[in-house]
């Protein structure tokens, strides 16, 4: 393994004793680790709060499954009540009319929660086919787009994005970044969340101490170059690292560690957005119940 990075204690005997550099150039190099490691806190934070935010998204389209499901299981129910007092003849404890209302109302909110379901996937499609059809060919070779859970997962190669062992974007990035740029500003409705990956080989430079560093500077880079470049509006953003720990092949192999060295930008609807629209719910929609 490479070595960790030189503690401040350290580097000021390494540094001094080796005559290498002036008082006054260390202390700059010493200011310059600390605000890296101010912003890397900072990083934490926001990632931490996004991923609160993708988690509770993830919870409500569970939750919508689920709601779809239990309609459909009293739908069952109420229909088959309906059946043996048709075919029981015995129709005196079972008021028939109110029945078929409930099993009307069951089927309206069955019908409104598909409708919201089907709403957020096509919404979804609609912006994935619009940013697929926007890239070239080549481009595709290093960006990969998908839908998982209701949540569009754009994934950006690191070959691509930065220059060669930085966190600074590459200009080859560019003219991709702006295409992505103008897809998340034509769905306003929509977080983004940009989260950094590393593969497992520990990072040795300056000011840098690990692949979690690594992987939350280079997701900041890309917030930045997004919004002071590409005028996306900042209150969207969010940028957050995973290190080496979200990987999606293995690290035996240098093509398993070229797919972990990813940036992945993480587009989802606004929670508030997607409470709503479940919010709206027909009317008598909650009042169904089983006569005996």
């Amino acid at each position: 393994m490479r070595a960790q990075v030189l503690t401040s204690a350290m580097l000021v005997t390494v540094i001094l004793g080796a005559g290498c550099v002036s008082n006054k150039k260390f202390a700059q190099l010493q200011t310059s680790y600390n605000d890296l490691q101010n912003q890397n806190r900072e990083l934490d934070g926001k990632f931490q709060t996004a991923q609160r935010d993708l988690s509770g998204a993830n919870a409500r389209i569970k939750s919508l499954d689920e709601q779809i499901a239990a309609q459909r299981t009293g739908l069952a129910a109420l229909q088959a009540a309906l059946d043996k007092c048709l075919t029981s003849g015995n129709q005196g404890n079972v008021n028939i009319s109110k029945l078929v209302d409930e099993i009307n109302a069951s089927n309206r909110y069955i019908q409104h929660l598909v409708n919201t379901k089907n709403k957020s996937d096509s919404l979804n499609l609609v912006l994935t086919n619009n940013l697929t059809r926007s890239l070239s060919r080549e481009e595709l070779r290093d960006v990969d787009v998908q839908v998982l859970k209701g949540v569009v997962y754009i994934s950006l190669s690191d070959n691509m994005l930065y220059k060669s062992g930085s966190y600074e974007i590459s200009p080859a990035a560019g003219e991709t970044l702006s295409k992505i740029a103008k897809i998340i500003k034509d769905y306003r409705d929509y977080d983004v969340l940009i989260e950094g990956n590393t593969d497992n080989v520990p990072i040795s430079q300056k000011n840098i101490r690990n692949n979690w560093d690594l992987s939350a500077l280079r997701a900041s880079s890309v917030v930045q170059s997004l919004q002071n470049e590409y005028g996306v509006d900042p209150k969207r953003l969010t940028a957050g690292g995973r290190g080496e720990y979200n990987p999606v092949a293995s690290n035996d192999s240098d093509a398993g560690k070229t797919k972990n060295r990813r940036t992945q930008i993480i587009i989802t609807p606004k929670l508030d957005q997607f409470m709503e629209l479940i919010e709206k719910a027909p009317e008598k929609a909650d009042s169904v119940t089983t006569q005996g």
